[in-house]
């Protein structure tokens, strides 16, 4: 903003100094120019004059030679007289009988000679310099008896008028230095609320903690935003304290009372007779649901409030754990789980980030597989083509999670990672926010996630992270970055 500004005043006050300078030197230079010529027409008749009278008088051998060296020293240039014939009668400097013979067929001289005063201004290629030429007829304009030529040198004269361009232009100079200097300072000032309006928005839409602006600097429009500013930015950090306070506390505050619910309803099992064990088994199904419940909200809750730095997450890794862990529970329910652990490298990852999607994605797809199905786990690494090694796009790791279940029409899926949303007719147990909790977790870690149809009929969970390895790093396997070739754990065997 501040250069915007300043450009815009140097702008305006170039062009008021164009508008001004440039008519002053045109005014100035044909001021000089009419000066010049109005002297040099002056002297002509002067000397006219007197050669008239000298001639009249017979005394024009002996007076226009010294009246003709004087008039040349003074106006620094060359004076001719030449008679009616055009032969010369005195001249301020030598003449050749070659150019004497010529001077009556001079246009000037010429003229001068039919009565006729001349001001001729031509460009001499003697020196490069602008010459200025008067001839006027001396006796009476009707019957000349001779004429007086007169060139004067302008070089005084340009060289004043370069010297007064030289001063505007430095003048200008001068005053755009100074409009530059004090528009700096106004652009500085009108631009540090600005400046620090910008900041405190990037703080706040990054997360940062609200930190008031100033409000006492700046032109009024620009305290009055900040002030703003200032009234809605406090307001939504009060809000989403609010709301972050709520969700951590009351999920705190729920886990000890279904703990000890949970304990009390596994306690009065032995107590209760054959045809109640449904409604007990029932309770504590929904006390487990709702457990499951508060814990992903807490997790929400805390991803919101610290929004942790992506870092480098071994995911071949974290799958064959997860796959470790998760097989028995998968072999008591009849389902295999497999997975495809292809060398895709490290990615970035929240910490613990992956493990939660793991978990809730296995979760899910553990209570839509029906006994005797299969649930796979791949991990695909989508690599720049091997025309481009050294795109400098960034590459991207692919987790699928496929399941074999119902799974989910396209209207179905664009609301799946809303919470508490449940698809008509899944499996009881799941809450509405596991999905809900794998998309944060996604996007927090720069990545995203996505629900396609797979081709088996059910559900393909698509986690897309970006690769920690840079683009331009030959891949593990030995066609650079082509993957190695997927290596399949073994699966568990239904039970």
């Amino acid at each position: 903003m501040t250069r915007r500004l300043l450009l815009s005043y140097l702008s305006l006050a170039a062009l008021v100094l164009l508008c001004l300078e440039i008519p002053l030197g045109f005014v100035y230079s044909r001021g000089e120019r009419e000066r010049v010529v109005n002297a040099a027409k002056d002297e002509a008749e002067s000397v006219s004059a007197y050669a008239a009278l000298s001639l009249a008088a017979g005394r024009a051998e002996r007076d226009l030679p010294t009246r003709v060296a004087h008039c040349a020293e003074r106006i620094g240039g060359k004076v001719v007289i030449v008679d009616a014939w055009g032969a010369p009668l005195a001249t301020s400097h030598p003449v050749d009988a070659g150019v004497s013979g010529g001077l009556a067929a001079r246009p000037g001289i010429a003229a001068a000679l039919r009565g006729t005063s001349t001001v001729d201004v031509r460009t001499s290629t003697i020196g490069g310099v602008e010459y200025l030429s008067v001839a006027a007829p001396v006796g009476q304009e009707a019957r000349p008896v001779g004429a007086v030529w007169l060139t004067v040198p302008t070089r005084t004269v340009h060289e004043r008028v370069h010297h007064v361009w030289l001063l505007l232009v430095l003048g200008g100079l001068a005053v755009l230095t100074a409009v530059a200097v004090v528009g700096f300072a106004f652009a500085r000032w009108a631009g540090r609320p600005i400046r620090e309006l910008e900041q405190a928005t990037h703080d706040l839409a990054d997360g940062g903690r609200f930190a008031p602006v100033t409000v006492t600097k700046g032109p009024p429009e620009v305290r009055s935003l900040a002030a703003a500013f200032n009234h809605t930015a406090a307001r939504l950090a009060h809000l989403l304290a609010s709301q972050r306070a709520f969700a951590g506390e009351a999920s705190h505050q729920l886990k000890t009372p279904l703990a000890a619910l949970r304990l009390r309803l596994e306690n009065l099992e032995p107590d209760i007779a054959a045809r109640a064990r449904g409604s007990l088994t029932a309770a504590v199904t929904e006390t487990d649901r709702l457990a499951r419940m508060v814990e992903h909200l807490l997790a929400m809750a805390r991803l919101e409030e610290h929004a942790a730095i992506p870092a480098t997450v071994d995911l071949g890794t974290v799958c064959a754990e997860r796959h470790r862990t998760w097989q028995p529970l998968f072999a008591r329910e009849g389902v295999s789980l497999v997975l495809f652990a292809g060398s895709v490298g490290p990615v970035l990852a929240v910490p613990g980030a992956v493990e939660q999607i793991m978990d809730n994605l296995l979760s899910n797809a553990l209570r839509a597989s029906p006994a005797g199905s299969t649930v796979t786990i791949e991990l695909r690494l989508q690599a720049p083509p091997r025309r481009a090694l050294r795109d400098g796009r960034p590459r991207w790791v692919d987790l699928h999670v496929t399941d074999e279940g119902p799974g989910m029409t396209a209207e179905q899926r664009t609301r799946a990672f809303d919470r508490f949303w449940r698809a008509p007719g899944a499996p009881k147990g799941g809450t509405g926010l596991g999905l809900a909790l794998v998309q944060r977790l996604a996007l927090a870690s720069g990545g995203e996630a996505v629900l396609r149809a797979a081709a088996t009929g059910g559900l393909d969970v698509v986690i897309r992270l970006p690769s920690a390895r840079p683009s331009g790093e030959a891949g593990p396997g030995p066609g650079g970055d082509r993957p190695r070739r997927p290596r399949r754990e073994a699966p568990a065997l239904p039970a």
